[in-house]
């Protein structure tokens, strides 16, 4: 549960506090709400691989799971993986929920299952610490990061186990600093289940983008972890599952860059001593690129994808969404670009369509960089507002904004609605044709992941869990992507193109990603998924 609006210059505490020590023994149900079908949870790939059911763990729900009192009893359910059952919400004395805007219906639905069963029902998270009139139903708010409105929330539930009269609030005043979070409640889950893992090193962004709202949340002055605590992290995932990559779900792993050089080395050394067993990929702001020291260090620690948000190819539109730092002095984006994957660190690029300088030449351009940069991976995104960002301040002075639900974004668009969105189309279904994806693809083999760091083979202890996931999903490769798929051809010529043993690894990332952004484009296409990720 991270900071709200109001944390920005509220205060840490200075020194490690008592926790509070419960009197009575609670039962406590922790569940975390159903993502809606989106580009980013790949959940087309979820049938092509071993036992995967959701995108990643959610770190938020875990760490308030593990501050809980350790007399109580605490269960957790990931409903991306399984519903809560009846017999769970009976069990419960409180239900904890968290969760993000997008995820609103279903944060509501837990809430009414709860109620049906005259259970407490707590949320706390992202979106309810950004908009806490978002849930009247709900009986207690936890608003902000971890600190002391939790150890008041927790006192609330140990001394009166019954529904309030009225809904209670509880909210950050001093955040409990990073250095003394718990580790995530791995425990509570299964990783085998995910994707992907994930971990978090710090907190907040020193940039003030127009559309996001991750500065008035978690502040502009980055704040982190102990480099030992993220061993211990990653220690505990690993007992947790069979973990192939961790995602550092940091809001800029490079916002605080003496802290990222200063952890780095810890993270070079554990994948020596484990040899070498995860992947490793971030969010990162591009100018990323003009440290080179730092990425020599992220090669060596095995960091294979660093997410930017690229967000447009065009200079004025940087500018009129504050993101001037994409401009860097010296060095263009594709340059950067190319500095990036010089280290073996394959790019994902956001990008945004809607803002106020687009034009209808507008795709032709970002379709033209796709192809320069040789990016394979793009969340091609409508611009949606989020609340209380600098953008939705805008806009609401200008009466721009839209909430009719049958909308696929809430901004009013400079350009027509409809061009607008059949712009999005023609991007996403011609950045995600299969040939156009593979020949991105088949750039990145050759130019980005032969200069990765090349970990001894002998280090590596190879399961027969390993060995059964590997050959299930060769043959789901092969069964649906090579005899079935419509575009089966690209997919061999691929593998005739790359067979080589040291490339197996990197044609099943390529068949599995693949196959979800062909799959997901062709749904946007009809008309099945929506334009702005942001929208319900």
């Amino acid at each position: 549960m991270r900071a709200s609006l109001d944390n920005l210059n509220k205060p840490e505490r200075t020194s490690t506090k008592p926790h509070y020590v419960s009197i009575n023994y609670r039962r406590i149900l922790c569940v975390f709400p159903k993502y809606s079908p989106s580009f980013g949870t790949f959940s087309n790939t979820y049938p092509l691989m071993w036992g995967v059911k959701a995108f990643m763990p959610p770190q938020g729900i875990l760490v308030a799971a593990a501050y809980l009192p350790k007399q109580w009893e605490v269960r957790f359910v990931d409903e991306n993986i399984r519903l809560a059952k009846p017999s769970e919400y009976k069990w419960a004395d409180a239900v904890i929920v968290s969760g993000m805007h997008i995820q609103r219906p279903q944060i509501n639905q837990i809430n009414a299952m709860a109620h049906r069963y005259e259970k407490v029902t707590v949320l706390g998270g992202p979106s309810v610490s950004s908009c806490p009139e978002y849930y009247p139903d709900f009986d207690l708010l936890h608003i902000g990061e971890l600190g002391d409105a939790m150890d008041r929330l927790i006192a609330h539930i140990d001394l009166y186990p019954e529904r309030p009269a009225e809904q209670i609030r509880f909210e950050t005043k001093e955040r409990l600093p990073l250095e003394e979070f718990p580790i995530p409640a791995y425990h509570l889950i299964n990783l085998d289940h995910y994707f992907i893992a994930d971990v978090q090193y710090s907190s907040g962004c020193p940039y003030r983008c127009e559309f996001c709202d991750i500065p008035e949340l978690y502040g502009r002055n980055p704040r982190t972890k102990k480099p030992e605590q993220i061993i211990a992290e990653l220690d505990a995932m690993m007992k947790s599952g069979n973990v192939r990559a961790v995602y550092f779900v940091d809001d800029n792993f490079v916002g605080d860059r003496h802290g990222a050089m200063k952890l780095l080395p810890y993270l070079i050394d554990w994948q020596k001593r484990n040899g070498y067993p995860v992947r490793f990929a971030c969010e990162a702001t591009l100018n990323l690129a003009q440290n080179r020291e730092l990425l020599a260090m992220m090669r060596e620690a095995y960091f294979h994808t660093v997410f930017c948000g690229i967000e447009t190819p065009e200079k004025d539109a940087l500018r009129s969404i504050s993101k001037q730092h994409n401009l860097m002095g010296g060095m263009s984006i594709l340059e950067a670009i190319k500095t990036l994957n010089s280290y073996g660190l394959q790019v994902v690029s956001g990008i945004i369509m809607g803002l106020d300088t687009d034009t209808p030449e507008t795709p032709d351009r970002i379709l033209e960089f796709i192809r320069l940069s040789q990016i394979p991976m793009l969340t091609i995104n409508l611009l949606h507002a989020l609340p209380k960002t600098p953008l939705w301040r805008r806009l609401e002075t200008e009466e721009r904004l839209n909430f009719d639900p049958n909308r696929e974004s809430n901004v009013e668009f400079l350009l027509p609605y409809e061009q607008v969105l059949e712009m999005w189309r023609k991007v996403i279904s011609t950045a995600y044709e299969p040939d156009f994806l593979y020949e991105r693809f088949a750039y990145n083999i050759e130019h980005t992941y032969s200069n990765r760091l090349k970990p001894p083979r002998n280090l590596r202890e190879i399961s027969q869990t390993d060995i059964l996931r590997g050959l299930w999903i060769l043959g789901n490769l092969i069964i649906r992507i090579g005899i079935f798929s419509h575009y089966r051809g690209t997919f061999w010529k691929m593998v005739r193109t790359h067979l080589k043993v040291a490339q197996i690894e990197n044609l099943f990332q390529v068949g599995l990603v693949g196959h979800h952004l062909i799959t997901f484009a062709q749904e946007c296409s009809r008309g099945e998924q929506s334009a702005s990720f942001y929208s319900r």
